[in-house]
C-alpha cells in the first residue's frame, strides 16, 4: 500500500500545482474573456526571476519579488498589448499572446541559454515532512500544495465576499454600468491580467525549484494547463481546482500501473485473444499515462461539452 499512498500523494500534489497555474488562466478568462496563450510564460518567467534574485535576497524574498515582477509584466503587456487588439475579437488575442509566448521563450534562451539552469530548494527546506513506510515525504511537496490551497481560498474569498469582487464582477458583466457608478474598467482588467499572471509567476517562482527550470518548461506544462481549463470548465474557478486533482491523480497513479489491458482481460480468461489483437491491448497503462488527460478531455467534451463545472453561457 506505501507506493500507492506515495503516488497519490504526488498525484494531489502535482494536480495543486496545475491548479497554480491554470488559476490565472481561469481568472482571465472568465473576468474578460481573454484565452491567454502566453500565460504558461509566465509560469516560466517565474521561475527565471526567482533563479536570478535567490542569490541577492534569498529565497522567499525572491519568489515575492518574482512574483510582482511577472504581475508587472502581465499588466504591461494588457496595457500596451492586448488592449488595442481586444476591439478586433478573439482571434487577434490569440494570435497576439502566441506570438508573445515564442518572444519570452527565445528572451529566456538569450539571457540564460537553452539549457536547465541550477535553480534548487533552499538547504532549510529540504528535509522530510513526514515518512510513508520506508519512504521520506519532502516537506517541500507539502508546502507547494499548500500554497496552492492558500491561492484557491484567497481568490474564491476575494472573487466572492469583498467589494473588490463585486466591482469586477460588474465590470465584467454590465461594464457601462460600472462606469456610470465611476469605477474604471479598463484599470480593473488591467488589475485582474495582472493578478492573473501574478499567480502563474508564483507556481514558477515556487516550483521551478522543485521541478527543473529549463526554457521548454512553459511547454511541457502549458498544453495540460489548458486540459485542465477545458476538463474544469472555461471560466470556472472550482471546476479548475477539480480537473487539475483529478487529472494529477489519475495520471499519477497510472504511472504506477505496470500491467496492461491484456494482463485485466485475463481474468475473464480472454488475454490469449488481447495479445492477438495486440496495439492497445498489450501496451502497459504506464506507457499511456501522459495520454490519459487528453482522451479525459476528449470524453469531458463529447458528454458535457462546457466541461464539469462550467457554465453554458
Amino acid at each position: 500500500m506505501d507506493p500507492i499512498v506515495v503516488s497519490l500523494l504526488n498525484g494531489v500534489i502535482y494536480g495543486l500545482l496545475l491548479f497554480m497555474v491554470s488559476a490565472g488562466l481561469t481568472l482571465i478568462f472568465g473576468m474578460m474573456g481573454v484565452l491567454n496563450f502566453a500565460h504558461p510564460s509566465f509560469y516560466m518567467l517565474g521561475a527565471y526571476f526567482a533563479y536570478t534574485l535567490q542569490p541577492l535576497v534569498g529565497f522567499a524574498l525572491a519568489v515575492v519579488l518574482a512574483t510582482l515582477l511577472v504581475g508587472a509584466v502581465g499588466i504591461v503587456i494588457e496595457r500596451w498589448f492586448l488592449r488595442r487588439v481586444h476591439r478586433y475579437g478573439h482571434a487577434h488575442e490569440l494570435l497576439l499572446t502566441f506570438g508573445l509566448s515564442f518572444i519570452i521563450a527565445e528572451a529566456i534562451k538569450l539571457f540564460f541559454g537553452n539549457y536547465p539552469v541550477d535553480y534548487r530548494i533552499p538547504k532549510s527546506l529540504d528535509f522530510a515532512a513526514f515518512a510513508i513506510g520506508s519512504q521520506q515525504y519532502p516537506v517541500y511537496r507539502v508546502l507547494m500544495g499548500s500554497i496552492a490551497i492558500g491561492m484557491f481560498g484567497a481568490i474564491y474569498l476575494l472573487m466572492t465576499r469583498t467589494r473588490v469582487g463585486i466591482v469586477v464582477r460588474s465590470a465584467v458583466y454590465k461594464p457601462r454600468m460600472a462606469e456610470a457608478l465611476g469605477h474604471n474598467v479598463q484599470l480593473v482588467f488591467m488589475g485582474v491580467f495582472g493578478i492573473g499572471a501574478a499567480l502563474a509567476g508564483l507556481a514558477g517562482a515556487v516550483a521551478g525549484a522543485f521541478y527543473t527550470t529549463n526554457p521548454n518548461m512553459a511547454l511541457e506544462l502549458g498544453v495540460m494547463v489548458f486540459v485542465v481549463v477545458v476538463v474544469g470548465g472555461l471560466g470556472s474557478l472550482e471546476g479548475a481546482m477539480l480537473a487539475s486533482l483529478l487529472i494529477g491523480i489519475v495520471t499519477s497513479l497510472a504511472v504506477a500501473v505496470d500491467r496492461s489491458l491484456a494482463d485485466m482481460l485475463a481474468i475473464v480468461g480472454a488475454r490469449e485473444w488481447a495479445e492477438g489483437v495486440g496495439g492497445l491491448m498489450t501496451l502497459k497503462v504506464s506507457s499511456l499515462a501522459a495520454t490519459i488527460p487528453f482522451a479525459l478531455m476528449l470524453l469531458i467534451l463529447l458528454v458535457r461539452p462546457t466541461g464539469l463545472l462550467g457554465d453554458k453561457s
